[in-house]
Protein backbone atom coordinates (compact mmCIF):
# COMPACT_ATOMS: atom_id res chain seq x y z
CA UNK A 1 0.00 0.00 0.00
CA UNK A 2 2.61 2.34 0.70
CA UNK A 3 4.49 1.69 -2.43
CA UNK A 4 1.71 2.19 -4.44
CA UNK A 5 1.04 5.53 -2.49
CA UNK A 6 4.71 6.31 -3.26
CA UNK A 7 3.99 5.72 -7.16
CA UNK A 8 0.91 7.74 -7.24
CA UNK A 9 2.68 11.15 -5.48
CA UNK A 10 5.79 10.77 -7.34
CA UNK A 11 3.88 10.25 -11.07
CA UNK A 12 1.97 13.27 -10.06
CA UNK A 13 4.88 15.32 -8.87
CA UNK A 14 6.75 14.30 -12.42
CA UNK A 15 3.54 15.96 -14.33
CA UNK A 16 3.51 19.02 -12.17
CA UNK A 17 7.37 19.97 -11.37
CA UNK A 18 9.49 18.04 -13.93
CA UNK A 19 12.55 19.42 -12.45
CA UNK A 20 11.69 19.07 -8.85
CA UNK A 21 10.34 15.48 -9.16
CA UNK A 22 13.92 14.82 -10.65
CA UNK A 23 15.46 16.07 -7.96
CA UNK A 24 13.36 14.41 -5.12
CA UNK A 25 13.27 11.23 -6.67
CA UNK A 26 17.39 11.51 -6.64
CA UNK A 27 17.16 12.55 -3.27
CA UNK A 28 15.15 9.91 -2.47
CA UNK A 29 17.19 7.24 -3.89
CA UNK A 30 20.71 8.56 -2.45
CA UNK A 31 18.63 8.49 1.08
CA UNK A 32 17.79 5.22 -0.13
CA UNK A 33 21.24 4.14 -0.36
CA UNK A 34 22.32 5.68 2.39
CA UNK A 35 20.17 3.89 4.79
CA UNK A 36 21.09 0.51 2.82
CA UNK A 37 25.10 1.22 3.26
CA UNK A 38 24.55 2.10 6.84
CA UNK A 39 23.36 -1.39 7.14
CA UNK A 40 25.31 -4.59 8.44
CA UNK A 41 25.21 -6.16 5.10
CA UNK A 42 25.42 -3.39 2.54
CA UNK A 43 27.38 -4.35 -0.78
CA UNK A 44 30.12 -2.49 -2.22
CA UNK A 45 28.00 -1.11 -4.69
CA UNK A 46 26.11 0.53 -1.89
CA UNK A 47 29.17 1.54 -0.05
CA UNK A 48 30.30 3.24 -3.70
CA UNK A 49 26.92 4.99 -4.25
CA UNK A 50 27.01 6.70 -0.29
CA UNK A 51 30.75 7.66 -0.82
CA UNK A 52 29.61 10.06 -3.83
CA UNK A 53 26.42 11.00 -2.36
CA UNK A 54 27.69 12.20 0.75
CA UNK A 55 30.65 15.62 0.92
CA UNK A 56 33.97 14.84 1.93
CA UNK A 57 36.74 16.41 2.25
CA UNK A 58 39.61 16.58 -0.37
CA UNK A 59 43.14 17.34 -0.50
CA UNK A 60 45.13 18.11 -2.93
CA UNK A 61 48.45 16.47 -3.26
CA UNK A 62 50.89 19.76 -4.43
CA UNK A 63 53.76 16.48 -5.39
CA UNK A 64 56.02 18.49 -3.50
CA UNK A 65 58.19 15.87 -2.80
CA UNK A 66 57.83 14.47 -6.29
CA UNK A 67 61.09 15.89 -7.66
CA UNK A 68 64.60 14.19 -6.17
CA UNK A 69 67.33 16.84 -4.86
CA UNK A 70 68.70 13.74 -3.14
CA UNK A 71 68.33 10.00 -3.29
CA UNK A 72 67.97 7.57 -0.34
CA UNK A 73 71.09 5.82 1.12
CA UNK A 74 73.16 8.97 0.37
CA UNK A 75 76.07 10.24 3.33
CA UNK A 76 76.16 13.77 3.46
CA UNK A 77 79.45 15.69 5.03
CA UNK A 78 79.60 19.15 4.59
CA UNK A 79 80.73 22.58 6.44
CA UNK A 80 79.01 25.90 7.38
CA UNK A 81 80.99 29.06 7.96
CA UNK A 82 80.23 32.67 8.71
CA UNK A 83 82.29 35.84 9.35
CA UNK A 84 81.43 38.96 10.19
CA UNK A 85 83.79 42.04 10.88
CA UNK A 86 82.91 45.40 13.03
CA UNK A 87 84.80 48.98 12.61
CA UNK A 88 84.49 52.23 13.81
CA UNK A 89 82.72 53.18 10.31
CA UNK A 90 79.56 50.75 11.03
CA UNK A 91 79.00 53.93 13.69
CA UNK A 92 78.64 56.87 11.58
CA UNK A 93 74.63 56.71 11.62
CA UNK A 94 74.62 57.53 14.86
CA UNK A 95 76.12 61.22 15.26
CA UNK A 96 75.45 61.14 18.95
CA UNK A 97 78.72 58.68 19.05
CA UNK A 98 82.08 60.97 18.53
CA UNK A 99 85.69 59.78 18.51
CA UNK A 100 85.00 56.17 18.04
CA UNK A 101 87.94 53.87 17.78
CA UNK A 102 85.97 49.96 17.41
CA UNK A 103 87.33 46.94 15.93
CA UNK A 104 85.92 43.04 15.84
CA UNK A 105 85.22 39.94 13.91
CA UNK A 106 82.93 36.86 14.58
CA UNK A 107 83.56 33.68 13.16
CA UNK A 108 81.61 30.54 13.48
CA UNK A 109 82.76 27.05 11.56
CA UNK A 110 80.29 24.20 11.81
CA UNK A 111 81.38 20.44 9.98
CA UNK A 112 78.59 17.81 9.82
CA UNK A 113 77.00 14.78 8.19
CA UNK A 114 73.74 13.49 7.57
CA UNK A 115 72.59 10.27 6.02
CA UNK A 116 69.21 10.33 4.26
CA UNK A 117 66.77 7.91 5.67
CA UNK A 118 65.05 8.62 2.83
CA UNK A 119 64.36 10.67 -0.68
CA UNK A 120 65.26 14.52 0.17
CA UNK A 121 64.97 13.81 4.11
CA UNK A 122 68.13 12.87 6.40
CA UNK A 123 69.04 13.06 10.05
CA UNK A 124 72.53 13.82 10.71
CA UNK A 125 75.23 15.54 13.72
CA UNK A 126 76.72 18.58 13.52
CA UNK A 127 79.49 20.01 15.78
CA UNK A 128 80.57 23.70 16.38
CA UNK A 129 83.30 26.22 17.03
CA UNK A 130 82.33 30.74 17.50
CA UNK A 131 85.16 32.66 18.25
CA UNK A 132 84.27 36.27 18.85
CA UNK A 133 86.72 39.27 19.62
CA UNK A 134 86.61 43.24 19.98
CA UNK A 135 88.23 46.04 21.09
CA UNK A 136 87.01 49.65 21.88
CA UNK A 137 89.94 52.27 22.51
CA UNK A 138 87.77 55.22 22.75
CA UNK A 139 84.25 56.01 22.90
CA UNK A 140 82.21 59.48 23.76
CA UNK A 141 78.52 59.98 23.88
CA UNK A 142 77.29 63.70 23.24
CA UNK A 143 73.59 64.27 23.20
CA UNK A 144 74.49 68.01 23.55
CA UNK A 145 74.58 70.88 26.24
CA UNK A 146 71.13 71.29 26.79
CA UNK A 147 71.04 67.65 28.03
CA UNK A 148 74.24 68.48 29.85
CA UNK A 149 75.40 64.45 29.75
CA UNK A 150 78.51 63.32 28.06
CA UNK A 151 79.72 59.69 28.70
CA UNK A 152 83.69 58.88 27.72
CA UNK A 153 84.56 54.67 27.50
CA UNK A 154 88.25 54.89 27.24
CA UNK A 155 88.81 50.89 26.58
CA UNK A 156 86.98 47.48 26.73
CA UNK A 157 87.93 44.36 25.11
CA UNK A 158 86.38 41.38 24.59
CA UNK A 159 86.71 37.91 23.40
CA UNK A 160 85.15 34.61 23.85
CA UNK A 161 85.30 31.11 22.22
CA UNK A 162 82.12 28.58 21.92
CA UNK A 163 81.83 24.73 21.50
CA UNK A 164 78.72 23.31 20.45
CA UNK A 165 77.18 19.80 19.37
CA UNK A 166 73.92 19.24 17.76
CA UNK A 167 71.49 16.68 15.76
CA UNK A 168 69.58 18.07 13.06
CA UNK A 169 66.85 17.01 10.31
CA UNK A 170 66.99 18.03 6.86
CA UNK A 171 64.22 18.21 4.43
CA UNK A 172 65.15 18.99 0.54
CA UNK A 173 62.36 20.43 -2.08
CA UNK A 174 63.45 20.04 -5.75
CA UNK A 175 63.10 23.16 -7.83
CA UNK A 176 63.73 21.86 -11.48
CA UNK A 177 63.17 18.75 -13.12
CA UNK A 178 66.56 17.78 -12.77
CA UNK A 179 67.25 18.23 -9.48
CA UNK A 180 69.55 20.93 -9.80
CA UNK A 181 68.23 23.62 -7.46
CA UNK A 182 66.69 23.33 -4.24
CA UNK A 183 65.50 24.65 -1.13
CA UNK A 184 65.70 23.17 2.43
CA UNK A 185 63.97 23.63 6.11
CA UNK A 186 66.20 22.48 9.07
CA UNK A 187 65.72 21.49 12.48
CA UNK A 188 68.27 21.60 15.06
CA UNK A 189 68.58 20.80 18.96
CA UNK A 190 72.17 22.16 19.98
CA UNK A 191 73.69 22.25 23.27
CA UNK A 192 77.05 24.84 23.41
CA UNK A 193 79.18 25.88 25.94
CA UNK A 194 81.94 28.26 26.21
CA UNK A 195 83.60 31.38 28.31
CA UNK A 196 83.85 35.16 27.82
CA UNK A 197 87.06 37.30 28.78
CA UNK A 198 85.58 40.64 29.37
CA UNK A 199 88.65 43.65 30.85
CA UNK A 200 88.33 47.40 31.06
CA UNK A 201 89.94 50.32 32.76
CA UNK A 202 88.80 52.15 35.23
CA UNK A 203 91.15 55.04 36.13
CA UNK A 204 94.45 54.08 35.71
CA UNK A 205 94.00 50.78 36.50
CA UNK A 206 93.16 47.39 34.43
CA UNK A 207 90.11 45.51 35.85
CA UNK A 208 89.15 41.51 34.11
CA UNK A 209 86.29 39.15 34.65
CA UNK A 210 85.79 35.88 33.53
CA UNK A 211 81.79 34.27 32.60
CA UNK A 212 81.06 30.71 32.00
CA UNK A 213 77.75 30.16 29.61
CA UNK A 214 76.01 27.03 28.64
CA UNK A 215 73.26 27.56 25.81
CA UNK A 216 70.71 25.07 24.45
CA UNK A 217 68.68 25.99 21.44
CA UNK A 218 65.97 24.24 18.89
CA UNK A 219 66.28 26.33 15.88
CA UNK A 220 64.91 26.60 12.19
CA UNK A 221 67.25 27.35 9.77
CA UNK A 222 65.81 26.83 5.86
CA UNK A 223 68.44 27.90 2.87
CA UNK A 224 68.75 27.25 -0.55
CA UNK A 225 71.08 24.41 -2.40
CA UNK A 226 72.40 24.43 -5.80
CA UNK A 227 74.57 21.09 -7.08
CA UNK A 228 77.90 23.30 -8.60
CA UNK A 229 78.95 19.19 -9.63
CA UNK A 230 76.83 16.01 -9.56
CA UNK A 231 77.92 15.42 -5.90
CA UNK A 232 79.19 18.66 -4.40
CA UNK A 233 76.39 21.10 -3.71
CA UNK A 234 76.32 24.94 -2.33
CA UNK A 235 74.17 26.20 0.44
CA UNK A 236 73.31 29.25 1.90
CA UNK A 237 71.29 28.64 4.88
CA UNK A 238 69.53 31.65 7.36
CA UNK A 239 68.71 31.23 10.99
CA UNK A 240 64.65 32.09 11.52
CA UNK A 241 64.58 31.69 15.54
CA UNK A 242 63.27 29.11 18.23
CA UNK A 243 63.65 28.45 21.02
CA UNK A 244 66.73 29.54 23.56
CA UNK A 245 67.60 28.65 27.12
CA UNK A 246 70.72 30.16 28.36
CA UNK A 247 73.01 30.00 31.85
CA UNK A 248 75.86 32.55 32.56
CA UNK A 249 78.06 32.31 35.75
CA UNK A 250 80.39 35.35 36.46
CA UNK A 251 83.80 34.80 38.15
CA UNK A 252 86.13 37.63 39.24
CA UNK A 253 90.37 38.25 38.56
CA UNK A 254 90.34 35.68 41.78
CA UNK A 255 87.98 33.14 40.83
CA UNK A 256 85.16 34.11 42.89
CA UNK A 257 81.80 33.43 41.79
CA UNK A 258 80.30 37.03 41.36
CA UNK A 259 77.32 36.57 39.79
CA UNK A 260 75.02 33.99 37.62
CA UNK A 261 72.10 34.84 35.26
CA UNK A 262 69.26 32.46 33.98
CA UNK A 263 66.99 33.50 30.79
CA UNK A 264 64.82 31.80 28.22
CA UNK A 265 63.18 33.49 24.93
CA UNK A 266 61.47 32.29 21.78
CA UNK A 267 61.48 34.84 18.65
CA UNK A 268 60.98 34.25 15.17
CA UNK A 269 62.95 36.84 13.02
CA UNK A 270 66.29 36.76 10.56
CA UNK A 271 69.19 37.08 12.27
CA UNK A 272 72.30 38.67 10.06
CA UNK A 273 74.99 37.25 12.00
CA UNK A 274 73.36 33.80 11.73
CA UNK A 275 73.71 33.83 7.77
CA UNK A 276 76.04 30.49 6.93
CA UNK A 277 77.77 29.73 3.47
CA UNK A 278 78.31 26.04 3.12
CA UNK A 279 79.76 23.55 0.61
CA UNK A 280 78.48 19.77 1.15
CA UNK A 281 79.80 16.85 -0.46
CA UNK A 282 77.19 13.69 -1.26
CA UNK A 283 78.20 9.97 -1.02
CA UNK A 284 76.63 7.11 -2.02
CA UNK A 285 76.50 3.42 -3.54
CA UNK A 286 76.60 3.34 -6.86
CA UNK A 287 75.76 -0.59 -6.88
CA UNK A 288 72.90 0.48 -5.72
CA UNK A 289 72.83 3.12 -8.54
CA UNK A 290 72.03 7.14 -7.20
CA UNK A 291 72.60 10.15 -9.78
CA UNK A 292 74.39 9.15 -12.67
Amino acid sequence: MKSALYHILLLLSLLAFPGAARSASSAGEAADSVAAAGAPGASASEMRVRKRFLPTSRRFDREINKGRFVYKGETMMGLTVSYGTLSSEDADMFPVFENINLKGSVTTINPFVGYFYRNNNCFGVRFGYSHLSGTLDTFDVNLGESNDLDLDVPWLDLSSERFSFGVFHRSYIALDEKGRFGLFAEMELSFATGENNFSYKSGEDFKFTNSENMTVKVWFNPGVAVYAFPNVCATLSFGLGGFKYASTRQFDEQGAQVGSRRYSKMNFRLNLADIRFGMTVHLWNKRKGGRG
